[in-house]
């Protein structure tokens, strides 16, 4: 995970008023935090992943006097139990708890603010509840694609190859074609020791790709168990999303405002979808920032959400 920088956009971190958890079926139950301005403009923060859980920094972005921010970890994420489970963890059970975990809180519509995965499950939660969402704040737009997941897992060592070469040096050469069926099984196989190894190598790749210059980023197996086996469930299922089902049914948000941040320099979420998305939702402005990569915290990308955060009246 990045470190938070110490810049005078981001606001301090305060205690959350209200935490719980909500138990949503299938045997899970989701942790959630309300933050902020218990009277405020209600707003829902979606993190990525998908299996990364949300963290104290995420709070620096809203403005405690004006937002009533909702935090959850989605199913097997962070705090929410069991940890790291993948049996009924799918797209559309995420949607329905989002909705849940409105109806628990007696609000009756939201804004909606995710970046990467979260930005993905934001557009599918507005395309079912269309009629619950006040608009969307959008970075490094994520379609769910086939394409997407080829390109994280074969095509960022054009870019970043030291941590390719790490990442793939992991793989037996029977499987370097199949990356994603390799690592579905070290992460699922009954062998915890296994099970963190893979983990680790998985989430490492991810975080040092994720910023404009490459850094080594190592990360424990327990911490970061819960993305990589939930991440490598998910894209093993092409995200639980039917081919191209968010550009064939964006018509039902396509009126509703979006604010879309992206990194030029995006090599997890490459730009070319942001731009894509934009053109057909009507109701959108884009922002590409120029000298930014893939993480929230890097200063064009955090300026530019708390700027339109600002906007909401």
């Amino acid at each position: 995970m990045l470190t938070l920088k110490k810049q005078s956009n981001f606001f301090k971190c305060l205690p959350s008023y209200d935490s719980g958890f909500l138990d949503v079926g299938d045997g899970h139950k989701i942790y959630y935090e309300q933050y902020g301005n218990p009277n405020g403009i209600p707003i829902l923060f979606l993190h990525g992943g998908p299996g990364a859980g949300f963290s104290k920094s995420h709070k620096s972005f809203f403005d405690p006097k004006t937002f009533r921010v909702i935090f959850f970890d989605q199913r097997g994420s962070g705090r929410s139990v069991p940890y790291a489970e993948i049996k009924n963890n799918n797209t559309d059970s995420l949607i329905l708890d989002i909705d849940k975990l409105r109806k628990s809180l007696n609000i009756k519509q939201w804004y909606l603010f995710g970046g990467s995965w979260g930005s993905t499950l934001a557009i599918m939660y507005g395309i079912k509840f269309p009629g619950k969402c006040l608009g969307f704040i959008l970075r490094g737009i994520f379609l769910g694609s086939v394409s997407e997941i080829d390109w994280f897992l074969y095509d960022i060592k054009k870019f970043f190859p030291e941590a390719y070469n790490k990442f793939i040096s992991y793989v037996p050469k029977s499987y370097k074609k199949n990356i994603l069926k390799w690592f579905h099984s070290q992460l699922n196989m009954n062998n915890k020791s296994v099970n963190l190894k893979a983990a680790s190598v998985w989430a490492e790749y991810e975080n040092s790709c994720s910023s404009l210059g490459y850094v080594e980023r190592p990360v424990s197996g327990e911490s970061s168990l819960g993305i990589s086996r939930i991440e490598a469930h998910y894209f093993l299922n092409n995200c639980f999303i039917p081919k191209d089902f968010i550009i064939k049914n964006i018509d039902k948000i396509s009126k509703i405002p979006a604010t879309i941040v992206q990194g030029r320099h995006d090599v997890i979420c490459p730009p070319f979808n942001a731009l894509m998305l934009s053109k057909i939702w009507n109701a959108s402005q884009i922002y590409i920032v120029d000298d930014a990569g893939h993480s929230a915290f890097e200063d064009g990308i955090s300026r530019r959400l708390i700027k339109a955060l600002q906007m909401i009246k």
